[in-house]
């Protein structure tokens, strides 16, 4: 089966840094726009970066100087590195690989991460 595989969360204090990758098992996700979303506890899942397969990246506002978004298609990855963490990035982050058929797009496990001191 075809999945999107994440790693790399986990509970740091605040100022600290995670890199989460994404990754493909059995499906190139190389050509595909990738998002990354969270969702903390009680509120909707956000969109907070994506990548195109072009290599353009979009980060919403309000981590924009803190994460970045890149991708290595030697190792069929992408990553969101999460830099100067603080209480409010704590949530459950997601990986989504888009395609364009209706109902394919693939989404990954959910990797927590929590900011807490």
């Amino acid at each position: 089966q075809v999945q999107v595989v994440e790693s790399g969360g986990g509970s740091v204090p605040p100022g600290g840094s995670l890199r989460l990758s994404c990754s493909g098992s059995r499906i190139n996700i190389n050509l595909n726009n990738v998002g990354w979303y969270r969702q903390a506890a009680g509120k909707q899942r956000e969109l907070v970066a994506s990548i195109t397969g072009g290599g353009s990246t979009t980060v919403i506002d309000s981590v924009k100087d803190r994460f970045t978004i890149s991708r290595d298609k030697r190792k069929n990855a992408v990553y969101l590195q999460m830099n100067t963490l603080q209480p409010e990035d704590t949530a459950v982050y997601y990986c989504k690989v888009f395609t364009r058929g209706p109902g394919d797009d693939l989404w990954g496990q959910g990797t927590q991460v929590t900011v807490s001191s």
